[in-house]
């Protein structure tokens, strides 16, 4: 059977024997008729609170934080969306878009103009935010369980903020967008490692779909709740990267609507484990690197069972990356379980250590097997990694059921005997 993966821009086709695979995929949902409109309708019509227009005044200022890079949101339609709501009583010189790279490294500016388009580039300020830039930071004070806030300036200081994204199941956090728009987002270093430190990540509560009493977000939720956000904007998106439905309004009640929506889509019970498990990190922007692509092999080790092989398809275009210290981190220690057990007696979290001790504990668990198309097999040993050139051959010279996840994260496979174990318990 054919199965076509989400890889880099262009995908990648598989031919898997039919009687032992199993695909699974989100639910089919058609975008929005009119994605502009649907935009419209959520900051007009909000889930909580009232439209936004209602909630600025003249002459105040204005920030706007927005995914990064990394991210597929769809930029170029919801800012412009937001600024069409402002306009009459916002100065456009009064308005700020913050990029939220959390630690990422900034986008460039053909990055930017092709991340958000020509209108909003030409029309107002788009600035990247640096976590490591203390001078761009403002102290807002400790919260959640003893965080140590540091948030953007121009964010701090602005008399309107409003935070835009798209929300999907995240493999620690629970689910993306909402308050994530602020911390980690537009947060200092100290405070993402706070966040992201190998007690919070090594929680069992810190994983897929899980919020509340999940450590890292709730830590997230009261960041953003203590600090302040006049209004919310999410959307949930489909295989496509097209909108599907928009949600807006006050924070809190927007974030649950949208992720209920993310969940009925993304989370897929199955019966058992399987043998071998074939994901993806969802294509282009989102396989970017081997950091991000964490999160597809995350979703693989849901459901595969102990001592099976995961098989991740992830294009890789920019490595590592080379910025940060995720590939010295990863490379520190000669085996994965003893990185994690190194990450775990540390008294102190490090720039991307959250991603490396997640990826040792699959590793522990699974073999890990790449397909790459940027990186090499003697980069991919360094990081206790092996790569294939052919995927298909890998699978079927294993034994076993197969499970594919072509959407990688996009699609949280969970075993319904542990979900209804835990319900009971």
């Amino acid at each position: 059977m054919r199965v076509d993966l989400a890889y880099g821009s262009g995908g990648l086709a598989v031919d898997l024997p039919e009687d032992r695979t199993t695909v699974i995929t989100p639910v089919a949902r058609p975008a929005a008729a009119d994605e502009a409109a649907e935009l419209r309708r959520a900051l007009r019509h909000p889930v909580a609170g009232p439209p936004l227009r209602e909630r600025v005044r003249r002459g105040q200022t204005v920030a706007i934080s927005a995914c990064d890079g990394t991210r597929p949101q769809p930029r170029h339609l919801m800012i412009p969306a937001v600024l069409a709501e402002l306009d009459g009583i916002v100065d456009l010189a009064d308005v700020v878009v913050l990029v939220a790279t959390g630690t990422h490294r900034g986008n460039s500016p053909a990055e930017l103009r092709a991340m958000f388009g020509d209108q909003v580039m030409d029309s107002v300020r788009v600035v990247n935010h640096d976590a490591r830039d203390a001078g761009s930071l403002r102290w807002m004070g400790r919260h959640g369980k003893d965080v140590p806030v540091w948030l953007n300036r121009e964010w701090a200081d602005a008399d309107v903020r409003i935070t835009t994204g798209f929300v999907e199941p995240h493999f620690f956090a629970g689910f993306s967008g909402g308050p994530k728009l602020v911390a980690p987002g537009l947060a200092a270093l100290e405070t993402v490692l706070t966040l992201h430190d190998a007690a919070r990540i090594g929680d069992p509560r810190a994983t897929w779909g899980v919020i509340e009493g999940n450590p890292v977000h709730d830590d997230v939720r009261a960041i953003a709740a203590a600090t302040g956000v006049t209004f919310a904007l999410d959307v949930v998106l489909n295989r496509e990267q097209r909108i599907v439905q928009a949600f807006g309004g006050d924070l809190a009640a927007m974030h649950a609507a949208a992720t209920a929506a993310a969940r009925a889509a993304a989370m897929r019970p199955v019966p058992a484990p399987f043998d071998v498990v074939i994901t993806t990190n969802a294509g282009f922007p989102l396989d970017q690197n081997l950091y991000q692509s964490v999160k597809g092999m995350s979703a693989a080790a849901q459901v595969v069972r102990p001592g099976g092989t995961i098989i991740c398809a992830a294009e890789c275009r920019d490595g590592f990356p080379d910025h940060g210290s995720y590939r010295e981190v990863l490379t520190s220690a000669p085996s994965p379980a003893a990185l994690f057990d190194e990450i775990s007696r540390r008294e102190h979290t490090v720039p991307d250590q959250w991603q490396v001790q997640i990826q040792a504990r699959i590793q522990r668990a699974a073999r890990v097997v790449m397909h790459t198309s940027h990186l090499g097999d003697a980069e991919l040993a360094a990081a206790h990694l092996e790569q294939t050139a052919d995927i298909a051959a890998t699978a079927r010279g294993l034994p076993g059921r197969i499970c594919v996840l072509p959407e990688g994260p996009m699609t949280i496979p969970y075993l319904a005997e542990e979900a209804a174990c835990s319900a009971t318990a």
